[in-house]
């Protein structure tokens, strides 16, 4: 096209118009023609802007019959098409993959937009766990069961609560665990549900079988002495009413109802004990420095340490740490523990307590109270937090168990690791 118009331009400056002639209709073909080919080029664009549209990825464009100047545009289309041919594939064999894996677990999972309600997605194992056949809203289920729905409703993304599904016959325990996460501006909420019905049960036998146990072994302690002393009172007064030349001391009498007084008193101070550990529901939380609660533990235990000549050692990386707690009711726990450490050690060289406190990264943070003192048995530490367990021979057995039920009130916990001959630590985690 630049030669045939400048052949033309120069046929025009020399005034040989009349080749002009020739040249023009040339000039219009090319003009034409290269108007077609970009006509062209545009509609294979439009065609494949068409196919991504539609994700019709299976559309194939002809390399070999193409104009030389179309092949490797179409060439191109084809080698994108392929690309993403694969990778919707893959996205599909992905996404099948977790369809199975979901419909297999026995976890029932619930998602729904967290603004309409609208269930977008909810697995086989829920339909069965909750027997119900398809949800459209979250709101459904308020009418089929209005207190596992506000459960759902009220649960914070990030938290763990036991529910209770009511169903046709019975009712079920289940553990609600939620999460969020937001696509295309919108805010979706994920529920898990599992069924911790027959493991609580589990538990909750096995909590009885061994607190059954220990108050079946301090009653019968009590109630032995007592019905053998008694025993021996009724027989010295039948002898005493047989055989009045051997009349029964009334001091011995004295003494004997004495000790029976004695130990009912101790079996009603057991009793009150057991009702001690229901005393404590509601908690007043706020924001505290661990600081200030080390601190006041420290001035507190200090008179008792340096009379026992013990060193406790108070570690604390960072000063500014802060956590949620019931100020009171935490030093109530902080104090047994250091008690209890107090007591572990008092008879080996080299006493020593050590209270700490962190925060790891990205996880909740926790206080530890750390002794060297002869440490527990496998044996023992299956049941130390068992209420009226003791290993001490004045104790209640009521500490520890009191403290595991604060730490359940802050939704925290209480562990223990113990060494024997090395020491005890027990954690608490909020």
């Amino acid at each position: 096209m630049f030669v045939t118009i400048t052949a033309s331009a120069y046929l025009l400056v020399s005034g040989l118009f009349h080749y002009e002639v020739l040249i023009v209709p040339v000039i219009i073909y090319q003009v034409l023609d290269f108007f077609k080919l970009h006509k062209k080029a545009q509609q294979e664009v439009e065609q494949f802007v068409e196919s991504i549209q539609y994700r019709d990825f299976s559309r194939y464009f002809d390399v070999k019959h193409a104009p030389q100047e179309l092949q490797k545009l179409r060439k191109g289309f084809n080698d994108i098409n392929t690309t993403f041919k694969v990778i919707s594939k893959e996205k599909e064999t992905q996404y099948q993959y977790l369809q199975k894996i979901l419909e297999l677990v026995d976890t029932g999972i619930l998602s729904y937009e967290l603004e309409s309600g609208e269930v977008v997605w909810m697995n086989e194992s829920l339909k069965k766990l909750l027997q119900i056949p398809y949800l459209k809203t979250i709101q459904s289920l308020d009418r089929r069961d209005h207190v596992l729905c506000t459960q759902i409703v009220n649960l914070k993304p990030g938290d763990n609560v036991i529910g209770t599904a009511h169903l046709e016959q019975n009712s079920l325990k289940i553990l609600l665990s939620a999460t969020a996460f937001q696509t295309e501006g919108r805010v979706y909420k994920l529920i898990a549900f599992q069924n911790v019905n027959e493991a609580l049960d589990e538990t909750e036998s096995k909590a009885w079988q061994k607190l059954l146990s220990v108050m079946t072994h301090e009653i019968m302690n009590s109630v032995a002495p007592i019905s053998s002393l008694a025993d021996t009172l009724g027989n010295r007064l039948r002898e005493s009413t047989e055989n009045k030349d051997k009349p029964t001391s009334l001091e011995d009498l004295a003494v004997g109802i004495d000790t029976i007084k004695r130990r009912s008193e101790g079996l009603l101070k057991f009793a009150e004990t057991y009702r001690n550990l229901n005393k404590i529901t509601t908690l007043n939380t706020q924001k505290v420095y661990v600081r200030d609660v080390f601190e006041s533990l420290h001035q507190l235990m200090e008179p008792t340490l340096n009379q026992k000549k013990i060193e406790m050692d108070v570690i604390l990386k960072d000063p500014d740490l802060m956590i949620e707690a019931d100020i009171n009711l935490l030093e109530q726990v902080l104090i047994n523990l250091v008690v209890n450490a107090i007591e572990a050690v008092k008879e080996i060289d080299d006493p020593h307590i050590m209270l700490s406190c962190s925060q790891p990264f990205g996880k909740k943070p926790y206080i530890r109270v750390t002794d060297n003192g002869p440490g527990m048995s496998e044996e023992l530490l299956d049941k130390i937090f068992i209420p009226f367990f003791s290993t001490k021979k004045t104790g209640s057995g009521i500490g520890l168990s009191l403290c595991k039920q604060i730490m359940m009130l802050h939704k925290g916990n209480i562990t223990v690791q113990s060494l024997v001959g090395e020491g005890t630590a027990f954690t608490l985690q909020f």
